[in-house]
């Protein structure tokens, strides 16, 4: 902990966020953001500048923190750090932050509870938005966006593509090598699959996913999942990666894979992939995950915090930045989309698996316990 809050002052200092007496400029939004280096762009190039351009005498100063868990971890040390130091006012005002990093705020009460008082939050639908990893966090997020994984297939050589796990299972005995996937160690799509098929194989979702309790019980029950996993295994091509599977799909190596929705539109945008590819949401659903728009408990500025996060996850934005320009599902329901993006963007985004398709299938990554227990499940019972 105690390196990760030295980068952290580090970075503080470099941005200029600590000023002679502790205070901060007024005006100024201090937002901390973990994950990939867009995240940063975005909020730095995109919406900070927009925002102060409709509210004169304001400002971002954005600090990123770094991609996955651990860039969650960090923000959730400085806010620790500051809470057991009885600070009376805390250095960051919004953080951009990932399903874990619920769990661990909540536990330690470092969240203010402004969501359901944002102007946003009416347009909040996802399942998302109340429970994560089995923590209530209903008023406490707004989801800045989701990151949804799917099933690619090429309709030239699949006509008719599997509409469930079970459908699936069949299709790769009838067409060995033409599925492919990166397994549990070559990127996140291959572990989305493999939790997918668990959900599916046990029938226990919610209390894999939702509300526990962990036991070693459940754990030592899913080996016929497993075995089940290996058999299916036997026919599959392994693909290097999550660009690997997108990859050998546009080459035609394969036929069907799980791709993460944001990367297959890119790819799809940037001409790295044939363009008649498609997607489908198998039932009973894959997992995603979004990342959370939060308010510290203590932030210096939190009315300025509730209204930059209400322009971020207004439609007219979630439809232009979010959908248009990065590829990702809205934080928000989609529907309230429609007539904010370009008609031929949102079916070109909805047209395969739609606002109704992530209600009901878009489905969570398991509590933390069950996460770590599912991958080392695979490298015992599953033989490539």
């Amino acid at each position: 902990m105690r390196k990760s809050l030295i980068i952290l002052l580090v970075l503080l200092l470099t941005a200029g966020l600590v000023f002679a007496g502790g205070k901060k400029e007024a005006g100024k939004i201090v937002l901390m953001t973990a994950g990939d280096t867009n995240m940063l762009a975005i909020q730095q190039n995109v919406l900070g500048p927009q925002f102060a351009a409709k509210n004169p005498g304001t400002g971002l100063i954005s600090v990123h923190t770094g991609p996955g868990n651990a860039g969650s971890q960090r923000i959730y040390e400085k806010l620790l750090a500051e809470s057991e130091s009885k600070k009376e006012v805390w250095d960051i005002d919004v953080a951009i932050v990932h399903e874990i990093f619920m769990k661990w705020a909540m536990d330690k009460d470092l969240l203010l509870p402004y969501a359901k008082e944002n102007d946003s939050w009416k347009y909040v639908t996802s399942p998302f938005a109340k429970n994560t990893l089995g923590v209530n966090i209903e008023g406490y997020a707004i989801p800045m966006f989701h990151s949804q994984t799917a099933i690619a297939y090429n309709p030239q050589f699949v006509k008719n593509p599997p509409k469930t796990y079970a459908e699936l299972e069949k299709w790769v005995k009838e067409n060995p090598g033409k599925f492919g996937y990166n397994g549990v160690k070559g990127g996140a799509s291959g572990v989305s699959f493999v939790v997918g098929w668990v959900y599916w194989k046990t029938g226990r979702y919610d209390k894999l996913a939702i509300t526990g309790p962990v036991e070693q019980s459940e754990i030592a029950s899913w080996e016929g999942a497993y075995k089940a996993l290996e058999d299916f295994n036997q026919n599959v091509t392994y693909t290097a990666g999550n660009v690997g599977t997108l990859d050998a799909l546009n080459r035609g190596e394969i036929w069907m894979g799980p791709v993460w929705v944001d990367m297959f539109f890119t790819f799809m945008k940037e001409g790295k992939l044939n363009p008649e590819t498609r997607m489908i949401l198998p039932d009973p659903g894959m997992p995603g995950q979004p990342m959370y728009y939060v308010i510290p408990k203590k932030a210096a500025n939190p009315e300025l915090a509730k209204k930059y996060i209400a322009y971020a996850t207004s439609p007219e934005v979630q439809g232009k930045e979010i959908v248009e320009k990065f590829n990702w599902y809205p934080g928000i329901d989609g529907s309230f989309l429609e007539g904010k993006v370009p008609p031929e963007v949102y079916k070109k985004i909805y047209s395969d698996v739609t606002p109704a398709d992530l209600q009901k299938k878009g489905l969570s990554f398991p509590l933390a316990d069950y996460h770590t227990a599912m991958l080392e499940s695979y490298e015992k019972w599953v033989r490539k």
